[in-house]
């Protein structure tokens, strides 16, 4: 084993930087909006035998679960690897997540020698099925959204498979959009590869097998000792998805964690079985959401490849919305790792109280619109809206930000506005959204868009409307998320969390995330910020009284020196501030 602890850092760094410039590489080269602006996509390297040795910082609930890709790649093509080749898959029963998002693996030679492979995962813009963008809530079987493609081989040596490309093809909405974030993946994995190969240049081929085996057991160590500063134990907690879009709910997600010296164990007994709509998560989606969650939690500079897997331990009951049976629906699958994230770090909170957030939005609003030309052309648009971070136990949440499990960005007005097809009227924070607490949590973020095609089809995937964010050590829940027909107008509408609509021109549509939990008793709030957040439009007057029992004697607004005071209560006797 390698022990010179300088040649080690290095060279973690350095393979850390080949799988961030395969991420680089699909960011500056994908055509679809929801890749190159939302930025929903991956890449790693993983090592001869499939383990995972690098991620680039970019979606944590898809890097998770490469193990089980791999897997699947190595089960079919391990005795037939051939320098050159990519290999692609979707399919949930194969390695996949669910269909929009497309592996591609590239295995990577050195002379003759495999040292390892490249992979990426991007959620393409639409695969086929009923809905423009594959993800209706509302489909009931795997054949209602889209093309599966099982483990395959789209380049062979070098040469591209055009008739299994083209097949594919044919069954999305926008081929082309297809064709280039397939291109942007292979572009990704031939950077990858020769990031790989340069590595194995400087350290030799048996030299880079010891380094990543070390780097796998650095990982591993430290984990395990960041487990070590927790009282061993087990933690349990439960949260909810309020429904499953077609009329049945609340959907529990119960855990338990166990910490001991045998590592971290967690148990998902008493969730809920698979549900008929598309909410259903694969165990590779589940133990990659887990993965997220306590890497998050733990706050420390640990990479994430394989050997932090190595002390988890899981039990995922088969036949639940954790692990759904073939043909399950799968595509809005994405609402499941964030209430899985939720969840165990619920049950975390006792144990690293100076660490575990309140919970945030509970995923971000996704909003897939349709447009079909009289050509017969189809045109997708994925609005992205992310909402906010709850309260951290020292400070306040975070405004308009990716939840932990995504790093998603929102997708920009200019992008949603530049096909013509949608206008947006209206983007921003709402005012009293965060949960209150010692620390705020952040606010909700709204965006208006009205439909100026003839006709639109829209899919909406959003949450957290009946079972709130929750608050920590006192701190007061979050606010509900909202979506609206005609906001404010005549023939306004409060439409079902999981809508799917067909929208005409004219026709106005808002989305609101859920505010963020706030954490800590919010009459221990320091009263300046309070009077800080009023002045920045977060808080209204009345706001401040009501959450915080701050009154404010003047308009802020006019008076910059406003003088504050304190509401009294039977436990808290008023009191005037300086």
């Amino acid at each position: 084993m390698i022990r010179d602890a300088v040649t080690f850092e290095v060279f973690r760094n350095a393979v850390t930087g080949v799988a961030d410039e395969m991420a680089i590489t699909i960011l500056r080269t994908a055509h679809s909006q929801i890749v190159a602006s939302s930025m929903d996509f991956s890449a790693a390297l993983c090592d001869a035998r499939g383990r995972v040795i690098a991620q680039a910082n970019t979606c944590p609930v898809h890097l998770g679960s490469i193990p089980d890709a791999m897997a699947a790649i190595l089960a079919e093509f391990g005795e037939d690897l051939r320098a050159g080749d990519v290999y692609v898959l979707n399919d949930p029963s194969r390695g996949g997540m669910h269909l929009p998002d497309i592996f591609a693996v590239a295995p990577v030679f050195a002379d003759g020698v495999l040292l390892g492979f490249a992979v990426t995962v991007v959620n393409h813009a639409d695969v086929g099925g009923w809905v423009a963008g594959s993800m209706a809530v509302q489909s009931t079987s795997i054949f209602a959204e889209g093309v599966q493609i099982p483990p395959s081989r789209l380049v062979d040596a070098g040469t591209l498979n055009e008739p299994f490309l083209n097949l594919v093809l044919r069954n999305v909405r926008e081929p082309e959009l297809l064709r280039g974030d397939l291109e942007s993946q292979l572009a990704a994995c031939h950077a990858g590869g020769e990031g790989l190969r340069a590595l194995a240049g400087r350290y030799g081929t048996e030299g880079l097998a010891e380094l990543n085996d070390e780097l796998l057991d650095y990982s591993e160590t430290l984990l395990r000792a960041a487990l070590a500063d927790a009282v061993p134990g087990t933690y349990e907690f439960t949260d909810h998805i309020d429904d499953d879009g077609l009329g049945s709910g609340p959907i529990p997600f119960q855990v338990k964690v166990t910490l001991s010296g045998a590592g971290i164990a967690l148990d998902f007994t008493g969730s809920s079985p698979q549900v008929a709509s598309a909410l259903n998560a694969t165990a590779s989606f589940t133990r990659s959401a887990s993965y997220a969650a306590v890497q998050g939690a733990l706050a420390r500079d640990i990479p994430a490849n394989s050997g932090f897997y190595r002390p988890f331990a899981f039990t995922i009951p088969e036949g639940s919305i954790l692990d759904g049976r073939r043909p399950a629906a799968r595509g809005a699958r994405g609402l499941v790792a964030y209430r899985i994230i939720d969840a165990v770090l619920g049950a975390l909170a006792p144990v690293f109280p100076t660490r575990v957030p309140a919970a945030g939005d509970g995923g971000p609003d996704s909003v897939a619109i349709g447009v079909t030309g009289a050509d017969g052309g189809s045109v997708v648009l994925w609005d992205i809206l992310c909402g906010a971070w709850g309260a951290r136990p020292d400070r306040d949440g975070v405004d308009g930000i990716s939840p932990l499990g995504a790093n998603l960005a929102n997708t920009p007005v200019e992008e949603l506005e530049q096909s013509g097809h949608v206008r947006v009227d209206g983007y921003g924070y709402l005012p009293d959204t965060g949960g209150a607490g010692r620390f705020r949590g952040g606010l909700s973020t709204f965006r208006d868009i009205t439909v100026l095609a003839a006709e639109a089809s829209v899919q909406i995937r959003s949450d957290r409307r009946k079972f709130l964010p929750y608050g920590l050590d006192g701190g007061a829940p979050g606010t509900p998320s909202l979506n609206v027909l005609a906001p404010g107008g005549p023939g306004e509408r409060v439409l079902d969390s999981k809508a799917h609509l067909v929208l005409t021109a004219g026709r106005r549509h808002r989305h609101v995330t859920a505010g963020g939990g706030g954490h800590g008793d919010p009459f221990t709030r320091d009263p300046e910020r309070v009077l800080d957040d009023v002045r920045e439009g977060k808080v209204t007057r009345e706001g401040a009284a009501r959450d915080y029992g701050v009154v404010i004697t003047a308009d802020t607004t006019i008076d910059p020196e406003a003088t504050l005071a304190l509401r009294g209560t039977a436990n808290r006797p008023e009191r005037t501030l300086p």
